[in-house]
């Protein structure tokens, strides 16, 4: 049986990359095994498919937040069943593109709590470094094990208009989403038990033991203890935390289990104080450790960051990672691949600009239309302004709050966000992605899981795919 039905309202987008289809509407080589499955499967069965994964995420208890939703916030996490497909080629410049960053990265931020060379060179101001809020005065001269301080990222790409990948933004805090990576890959597994082995789909489930192995590297003890720390139920992450502890086999603590005593993190349990020597943490800086940062703070352990710079207690991601994630700093990426690397950058970044220049911001309000604004320290695509989308009034005063502290904005071109083919309402139907894969970093080098998470815009003609405004997302299969 041919289900060309569900081809029948394909339209590709005019001047946008689509990952299944060429320009000229021929089937790109790596989507054909799936397409073929596609077109000989009836509708009834692919229906039954995507409801069996809809209940294998509700089973599994798989959701995300929607902050704004009056309908109330918590969520299962929307699947789309058709995979996203990359070539061995495409993810081997992929690979190397985000261990070439991840180092930059990384020695930028040993450098900036400590010689601080790049900023007595010229390359990256100094006020940009001090008024980051994410630049913790805590961290200078503070030493870190095997000087790693990112040991885990999500780095998001985006592919544009020519076919290439582009960094769109990096994730060095506490990055998520590679719980719904696993997860998607299970659920593939079980809707398309037959098409993944035929594909020779790389495997992502390895992720949590290559992660438990770098945290345990860490420490000097023979068998060190290990423990996630969560802030707790009500966070948008919280089925994560949960599900990377099950997999690690290590305990998931709130900062109420744990406490510091002589210096040393212990977990309180029913046989007494235990010592803690590694500590997942899944809480913001700002809410570590109430003593230093946030006196308010219940989420995080008092004294725990002495214990850190004691060497007594190793915390990942190391605090302060958060000033190489910031957008402003994003812009001076590739000039840290050169000045530490001496090499040039493998994935570009999107050219940006820094509304607290006069004559880039006169620029950016000039073509206002073609351009989105976003905080510097924002995420989870809360805080933007998409010009082509905003009213008159919503530019008015948007650029007013703007022109209040413009430092704390950046705007980039509206870019052609490549699509991929999405099961809607029966039917195959292009829509915008971008590409978060992980990247985690240990003594012996950097290990990048085979495909990551694609989240997926939902909604026809949107360029927004985050979760936490109402996107979905897909697995994502890199094939031999």
């Amino acid at each position: 049986m041919t289900n060309n039905n569900l081809f029948s309202s394909y339209d590709l987008l005019s001047n946008t990359w689509d990952e299944m289809y060429s320009s000229d509407s021929d089937i790109r080589k790596q989507y054909k095994i799936i397409n073929d499955y596609l077109r000989s499967t009836s509708p009834e069965v692919l229906f039954k498919k995507e409801e069996l994964s809809k209940q294998l995420f509700m089973s599994q208890g798989v959701t995300f937040t929607v902050y704004n939703d009056n309908e109330g916030i918590e969520k299962i996490f929307p699947f789309d069943i058709v995979p996203r497909i990359i070539t061995a080629n495409e993810w081997d410049k992929i690979d190397k593109g985000i261990k070439q960053r991840i180092k930059a990265l990384n020695l930028f931020i040993k450098d900036i709590y400590n010689d601080q060379f790049i900023i007595n060179d010229g390359i990256i101001p100094a006020e940009l470094i001090y008024s980051c809020p994410n630049f913790l005065r805590e961290m200078k001269g503070v030493k870190v094990p095997h000087d790693i301080y990112v040991h885990i990222a999500g780095v998001d790409l985006i592919r544009n208009n020519d076919g290439e990948f582009y960094v769109l933004e990096d994730n060095l805090r506490t990055p998520s989403g590679v719980s719904y990576m696993l997860e998607n890959r299970e659920i593939s597994k079980r809707i398309f038990p037959g098409v993944l082995p035929k594909n020779q789909v790389r495997p992502v489930s390895n992720y949590p033991n290559v992660l438990y192995k770098k945290l345990k590297e860490l420490s000097d003890q023979n068998d060190p203890n290990v423990v996630l720390l969560t802030p707790g139920i009500y966070n948008s992450a919280y089925y994560e935390h949960t599900t990377l502890a099950r997999l690690m086999g290590i305990e998931l603590v709130e900062g109420s289990d744990l406490v510091v005593k002589d210096h040393f993190v212990y977990m309180k349990t029913t046989n007494g104080l235990k010592r803690i020597d590694v500590i997942y943490r899944r809480v913001d800086d700002d809410f570590l450790d109430p003593l230093e940062f946030n006196k308010s703070s219940v989420l995080g352990v008092a004294g725990i960051m002495a214990a850190y710079r004691k060497g007594n207690v190793n915390i990942v991601n190391a605090p302060g990672t958060g000033i190489a994630d910031d957008k402003a700093i994003y812009i001076y990426v590739p000039d840290m691949i050169k000045y530490y690397l001496e090499e040039e950058p493998i994935l570009k970044n999107i050219e940006t600009y820094q509304l607290g220049k006069p004559e880039e911001y006169d620029y950016v309000e000039k073509n206002i239309k073609e351009m989105v604004i976003k905080k510097t320290d924002g995420s989870g695509g809360y805080g933007m302004l998409m010009g082509h989308e905003a009213t008159d009034e919503d530019i008015k005063d948007y650029l007013k709050n703007v022109r209040k502290n413009p430092d704390n904005f950046i705007a980039q071109p509206i870019l052609r966000l490549s699509t991929a083919p999405c099961c809607i309402d029966g039917k195959l139907s292009p829509r915008c992605i971008d590409l978060r894969p992980f990247a985690l970093s240990g003594k012996d080098g950097i290990d990048i899981t085979p495909g990551g998470l694609t989240r997926v815009a939902l909604k026809k003609g949107s360029l927004v795919v985050n979760s936490s405004q109402g996107g979905g997302s897909k697995d994502t299969w890199v094939i031999q």
